[in-house]
């Protein structure tokens, strides 16, 4: 069994995906590449397959009808070997002596941690931007929710920073929507709600490139396909999770905040009032006590100002402290 198996969903990534697979492949005999091709239509498929003839047991390609990134990631989940699970993008990298660190710090392990958390890094024309996780989880050791402290402003667990137990995922019955954007945060919001033990290394693992033309997380494509971020958010809230404890329950509504109001301040920005309506009545219909909570708290009474010129000022407040798009 390889250590770790890592997933890069593909679709026309002809362009940038020799950097992010050799950046995977660093990682040498410990680590298996599976490529999903995705209904590319451009060189990708021929890339891929070019990969699996030299890296053999390394490198492995799975050829399939468009399925959006949420069904390429069930693929590589279905075919992953790995005792350990993660999703790269095409168009990012990992860092290479993260990597290696990341692989020294699984094989210290006498029990395989649920989750293990690393740090990840965006990057946007050049000009860098570290997320880090120092300061609320212990370093370098398996621990538990119990020891982990409150988390900060910024700081959610969102698909970069996690490397999920392969088990885990499969059993939490994780599988994706097709041929739907935005999937990352159910990917991670689900599987975080099974998680009971966890390791952090303070290692800039994942690379995380922004600004590329329209790129799923831009601004104006976000408002094109604000419907598929909504469906996603509200798959969230339809989750029922049971929580370890306090700490491992507030992690879990965190993220759920943030996704909630990257949604309302989109529907605000394209001045879709009335979806931003739906969705919170959505909410509250579904978990009225995390509706009130959500609409209490800090984000929610930011994203639920009047609208005009205050609800602008949220918005604008809501992406400078969040850093989203």
């Amino acid at each position: 069994m390889k250590l770790l198996t890592v997933t890069v969903p593909c679709y026309n990534s002809e362009a940038y995906m020799r950097r992010c697979v050799d950046s995977i492949l660093s990682g040498g005999a410990d680590v298996e590449v599976i490529i999903v091709d995705d209904g590319s239509t451009d060189g990708t498929a021929a890339i891929a397959d070019e990969y699996a003839v030299r890296f053999p047991g390394g490198v492995r390609v799975v050829h399939q009808p468009n399925k959006g990134h949420g069904g390429a990631v069930n693929a590589g989940l279905e075919q992953a070997d790995g005792l350990y699970f993660k999703v790269v993008d095409s168009d990012d990298c990992l860092d290479t002596t993260a990597l290696a660190r990341l692989l020294e710090g699984m094989k210290g392990l006498d029990n395989p941690a649920d989750l293990i958390i690393c740090n990840y890094v965006y990057d946007k024309h050049g000009k860098e931007k570290t997320i880090r996780y120092t300061g609320m989880f212990p370093e370098n050791r398996v621990f538990t929710w119990e020891e982990a402290r409150r988390s900060k402003p910024g700081r959610y667990l969102i698909m970069h920073a996690a490397v999920f137990r392969t088990a885990l995922l499969r059993d939490c019955g994780l599988k994706l929507p097709e041929h739907t954007f935005y999937v990352d945060n159910l990917c991670v919001y689900k599987p975080l709600g099974y998680v009971q033990s966890l390791l952090y290394l303070n290692c800039d693992l994942y690379r995380y490139t922004i600004g590329r033309d329209n790129q799923s997380v831009g601004e104006r494509t976000m408002l094109s396909r604000i419907d598929q971020q909504i469906a996603i958010n509200k798959l969230m809230a339809d989750i029922r999770h049971a929580p370890q404890n306090a700490r491992h329950a507030e992690y879990l509504y965190r993220l759920l905040e943030i996704v909630t109001a990257v949604s309302s301040v989109m529907l605000i920005k394209g001045k879709n009032y009335s979806k931003k309506r739906e969705l919170w009545n959505y909410i509250k219909s579904c978990a009225p006590g995390t509706y009130k909570k959500l609409r209490r708290g800090f984000l929610g009474f930011l994203v639920n100002l009047p609208i005009g010129f205050p609800a602008k000022l949220g918005y604008n407040i809501s992406r400078a402290l969040f850093k989203f798009n």
